[in-house]
């Protein structure tokens, strides 16, 4: 199996590339450059692995919330290298893959985005696995919903530390200092992972992908995915 992984919904670009003999991974501090540099990255890691594109099996790539741009691109690439290889295609949450190097810690993790005009994407996380929906909020609210959690835990509060990870982590806990001093839990933690998520992408890749190369197809509704954006873009917000 030789799976193809595409990050593009940060400012770091990332790509990896899982074959039998090992895996392969580039990353760059692209901001806005995804476009220009992602192809490259394909044919340079593809070169030292010894493939061709023909030898790919499937593909993945951010499923967002994320940049909208960034994602845009991630799922134009995926989907476009998908139809012409006829290799399946699948899309996985964005903070799911945040989350995922933090799944043993002892408490819960809070992957955070920074969605601009004073809010965060994000979601609550414990073992490995994800408590409620996306949010899309501002750090106060976001607080709040963080401190249920805990106060609903059936371990004990003080003993369920808190993670905040991902590329907008730091700017959260500040804005909550300037906003919100009270706002998050004694103890709480932020560790900001300096690159991409195109490894979690691939341990996440889901397995059909992963097991069965043939289900490729138009019905399979991957295909016809978007990212998920969960808010409205500005374009669409001045139309309504």
């Amino acid at each position: 199996m030789n799976l193809l992984a595409i990050d593009t919904a940060t400012p770091i670009l990332s790509v990896a590339l899982r074959t039998e003999w090992g895996d392969w991974c580039f990353e760059a501090g692209a901001g806005l450059r995804h476009s220009e540099l992602v192809m490259d990255s394909i044919d340079m890691l593809t070169k030292k692995a010894g493939l061709k594109p023909a030898d790919l099996s499937g593909l993945v790539c951010m499923g967002g919330p994320g940049s909208f741009t960034g994602l845009r691109i991630g799922f134009s690439l995926a989907k476009g290298l998908a139809l012409s290889l006829g290799i399946p295609f699948a899309p996985v949450p964005t903070l799911d893959c945040m989350a995922y190097p933090f799944a043993m810690w002892p408490g819960l993790v809070v992957p955070v985005i920074d969605a601009k005009k004073n809010a965060f994407f994000c979601a609550l996380y414990r073992d490995g696995g994800r408590l409620g929906p996306f949010m899309d909020a501002e750090a106060p609210l976001i607080a709040r919903i963080i401190a249920d959690a805990l106060s609903g835990d059936l371990h004990n509060p003080r003993q369920s530390p808190v993670l905040l990870t991902g590329p907008g982590a730091e700017t959260f806990r500040l804005r909550l200092e300037r906003d919100c001093p009270q706002g998050l839990p004694q103890g709480a933690r932020t560790s900001a992972v300096c690159g991409g998520y195109a490894r979690a992408l691939l341990d996440l890749a889901p397995q059909d992908i992963v097991k069965n190369r043939e289900m490729f197809d138009n019905d399979s509704g991957a295909i016809f995915s978007g990212p998920e954006y969960i808010r409205k873009s500005d374009a669409e917000l001045q139309l309504r």
